[in-house]
């Protein structure tokens, strides 16, 4: 199975970056978007993981969300990652209580570590991927929704728990979840 860690915005923020969407995917019509289902921010991926290895990573990440508060997060902005003329990835800004969230984020990948999956060797930067071009070059269309995004406030979003999602088939479902300052 396919697994990935990450927090949810909540279903207010997530209906308004999917109104967002619809918007700006006029301007793109050929770009993947996400589905709304399946917007989150990834704190680790792990890739392919079976059920033992899977268990393990269940009884780590319990208290990692026991010791994390919860945290108010702001989605505004955006960019493309890529070519300015040609981004291969669109992207919206996350604000608010970054620090909390790249702590979260580098404690998840603590404990993950000793399980034998290899953190990023980049520092970690929130934001959540709005739509990718179908062509490895990018997509000139999607330029023109990075300027869309530069003045774009989408609200804010308590996050309160820390999810396990399995990826299948392109759909993400909730193999468990991990509340925040919860012991």
């Amino acid at each position: 199975m396919r697994l990935f860690v990450a927090v949810t915005l909540g279903p207010a923020l997530e209906a308004t970056v999917t109104d967002a969407l619809r918007d700006l995917s006029r301007h793109a019509p050929r770009a993947r978007w996400v589905p709304p289902a399946n917007l989150h921010l990834t704190l680790s991926f792990l890739g392919d993981v079976d059920a033992p290895r899977a268990a393990e990573v269940e009884r780590v990440l319990r208290p990692v969300g026991a010791a994390h508060a919860p945290l108010e997060l702001s989605v505004q902005g955006g960019g493309g990652f890529g070519a300015p003329e040609r981004p291969r990835v669109l992207w919206a800004g996350v604000g608010g209580d970054t620090a909390a969230l790249g702590a979260l984020q580098a404690d998840v990948a603590a404990a993950l570590g000793p399980l034998g999956f290899e953190p990023e060797h980049r520092e970690y930067v929130a934001h959540l991927t709005l739509a990718r071009a179908r062509s490895p070059g990018g997509d000139r269309e999607l330029a023109a929704c990075v300027q869309a995004l530069q003045a774009a406030r989408w609200g804010t979003a308590r996050v309160e728990r820390v999810v396990l999602f399995e990826s299948q088939g392109g759909r993400y479902h909730p193999r468990a979840d991990f509340p925040l300052g919860t012991p």
